[in-house]
């Protein structure tokens, strides 16, 4: 998930960058006071979201970090309730948490887990997404082709942040000369905030059919890095 300041201009640009389809607009974010798209890439979603009012989460998030940028981690998993513990075990403090009969969502603090919000969530039937749509909820919708191969996200610490998600996620840390987490299909890498890089999503990483990609190597996105890559 990205934030920004204007949606309408990134979201286009999005779009146009990745050639995606018409977003769906969930009214249930202006409880957070936020407006949004969600865009289907293949099973996967990248949502923006920006601030309708004053004095919300992603407005502070914007004024720290001087501007656009990664946002949230969305992760959905099959076993959420053993995450759910596992986060609780862990001391991770919750800052929102939703129990629908088609999916469940819980948002972690980004004090605790650093980098990003991550989200853990469990959808009924697994694969389905009631934040991306009529099209997802309770059922399993077609996205724009192309797949979402991995996120980086930049932190002070790499491998104990690696450490720390791996733990609630349920998956190994790999700590093989970088810090990542190998997911099913996708990755998550982690790598160190510098003078230049602040903490947070950095880096989107895209798989795209060839006439989408049109041999382009790195396209920039809201204050995110978008690499992208040609489907096989």
């Amino acid at each position: 998930m990205l934030v920004a300041e204007q949606l309408e201009p990134v979201a286009a640009e999005l779009r146009a960058a990745l050639g995606l389809r018409e977003p769906f607009r969930d009214p249930g974010v202006s409880a957070f006071g936020l407006i949004n798209v969600v865009f289907a890439l293949g099973d996967c979603f990248l949502e923006i979201v920006s601030p309708a009012q004053p004095d919300t989460a992603a407005g502070r998030y914007l004024a720290r970090h001087g501007g656009d940028g990664g946002y949230m981690v969305m992760f959905d998993l099959e076993d959420l309730d053993a995450a759910r513990r596992r986060a609780e075990s862990g001391g991770i403090r919750v800052v929102w948490r939703i129990d629908l009969p088609d999916i469940s969502g819980t948002h972690l603090h980004p004090a605790d887990m650093r980098g990003a919000i991550v989200s853990i969530d469990g959808s009924r039937p697994y694969g389905s997404w009631r934040w991306g749509g009529p099209d997802w909820t309770g059922r399993i919708g077609r996205g724009a082709p192309g797949r979402l191969r991995g996120v980086t996200v930049a932190v002070a610490d790499p491998s104990a942040v690696a450490a720390r998600w791996a733990e609630v996620l349920g998956v190994p840390a790999l700590l093989d000369g970088q810090a990542r987490l190998a997911l099913e299909d996708a990755e998550v890498r982690f790598v160190p905030a510098g003078s230049r890089t602040a903490e947070g999503l950095s880096e989107l990483v895209v798989e795209l059919p060839p006439d989408v990609r049109r041999g382009r190597e790195l396209s920039d996105v809201g204050g995110v890095r978008v690499r992208l890559l040609e489907a096989d």
